[in-house]
Parts: C-alpha cells; structure tokens; sequence
C-alpha cells in the first residue's frame, strides 16, 4: 500500500505493484467443501475483466449503482473492487428498484428480489472455480461465467474515479472511496491486522462494514491477506483450528 492511496482500486493497484504473486483471498465453503486461493494477480485479473464487463457491456458510468445480491464470496470480493475500478457505486444487499444493474447469487430468493431491477441483470452460480448454470442461467439474467472470461485483461476507465464519490453502501450506510480506504487503514490495527504478512481468518458476512473491513478492505489496506469463509457454522471447532494452523491466521473475526 501506498499513502497516495485514495480509493479501494489504487490499494489493489499498489499491491500488484509490491509482490503480485503473494495469496490475497484464500476463499473456503464449507458447505461444498470447496478451497480456492488467488493471488494478487489472479484477483487483480478477475477484477479487471469484471471493470470491462461493467464498463463495455453493461455501458455503467461513474455514479451508477450496482446493487450486489450475494454472500460473502471470492467473487463478491472481485465485484467489490471492479465497481471501484469503474467509479460506480456498490450498494451490498441494495434495492434492485433503485440499481442500475443487479448482481445476483443463485439463490431464488436473492434472484426473485433481482428481478425488480429495471437494468440489466447478472447472476453468478457460485460453483466451484467460477462455474456456470447448468444447463441455463435463470431467466432474464445473463450469466456471470460466460460473460466475464471474453472481457480484457487489462483495464482502463474511460473516466477518472473521483476518490470523493460514492463509491460503497452498506448497511444503509454510505461512504466514498476515500473514506473506504482511511477507514480500512485506521481499523486495520483493531483487527490485529499489523502490516504485510499478516493474515486474517474472517467468517462474518459481507452486509456489515465489519464483514467488509475484515473480509477485504481491511487486509488491502494493510499489505495481509484474507481466509474468507462462507458457512464457517458448519465446519467444527477442530476443522477451524486445524484451518487456521494450516493457513497461518494470524487474527479470527467470525
């Protein structure tokens, strides 16, 4: 990280710069069993191709709002940062009413809700390794892992993103990027987050600030890096130990 660092986008930015083959999201599902780690770059990749995808395809423009219907998931992490890499706004659980475009998670509930929105709408079916629907995305929604892999892997916003903008909603809260990253930083030593290398094991949802500080923004802003952790009440006390040994956590938030 850099203390010219403005917005979420500029942390990711700085952190592929610093060591971009280092872990940064080791994502684990305790329902499906699934494990994935992504390094800076392959993130950084992920968040690039999903920018252009807002940005070519789905014509977003900074100040839009992009309602995301999702759990707390490597790919709601990507979604987070690519809405910052545009200047859109990232409304965490919003009202597709009052969205642009909706991001959905495969559940009908989640979907059903989506369905509001007037814009175009994405879902993501949350499998293993980015999977698609099978045999078909819902109806009325374009699937998010046949969209994404087509998109450029480099990304260029037509635009400057204003670090004063809106940029993040969350539980009825809203802050601009700059205020994601200055609060990122000044709670990052709360979270036991002290500098590279540390390593946090977070199983809070992303619906929350503190999901969010601890989930992402939190380690971004610090140089550590996060074991995010969907189901996390599903897994027993002993799994979750072995897990944290395994990971080296330096720091649980669940």
């Amino acid at each position: 990280m850099n203390a010219t660092d403005r917005t979420p986008a500029d942390l990711l930015s700085s952190a592929l710069a610093a060591d971009p083959g280092r872990p940064l999201v080791t994502f684990y599902d305790d329902a499906t069993g699934e494990r994935v780690e992504l390094s800076v770059a392959t993130f950084a990749n992920w968040v690039a191709k999903t920018a252009n995808l807002l940005q070519d395809e789905l014509s977003v423009e900074p100040g839009d709002r992009v309602a995301l219907l999702l759990p707390a998931h490597w790919q709601t992490a990507v979604w987070l940062l690519a809405c910052a890499s545009v200047g859109v706004v990232a409304d965490v659980a919003g009202d597709p009413k009052a969205a642009d475009v909706v991001v959905s998670g495969p559940e009908p509930e989640s979907l059903e809700a989506a369905r509001a929105c007037s814009g175009p709408r994405i879902a993501l079916a949350l499998r293993p390794l980015g999977g698609r629907f099978a045999p078909a995305p819902p109806e009325g929604f374009a699937d998010y892992a046949v969209e994404v892999p087509g998109q450029g892997d480099r990304f260029v916003a037509y635009a400057p993103v204003d670090p004063e903008a809106p940029a993040l909603i969350v539980a009825g809260r809203e802050f601009s990027g700059a205020e994601v990253v200055e609060r990122a930083r000044a709670e990052a030593s709360g979270l036991g987050l002290t500098g590279p290398g540390a390593r946090i094991l977070s199983g809070l949802p992303y619906d929350t600030w503190e999901g969010l500080s601890a989930g992402l923004y939190g380690p971004l802003a610090s140089g550590g890096s996060v074991v995010l952790c969907r189901h996390l009440e599903l897994a027993g006390a002993g799994v979750v130990d072995q897990r944290i040994e395994a990971e080296r956590v330096s720091v649980t938030a669940r």
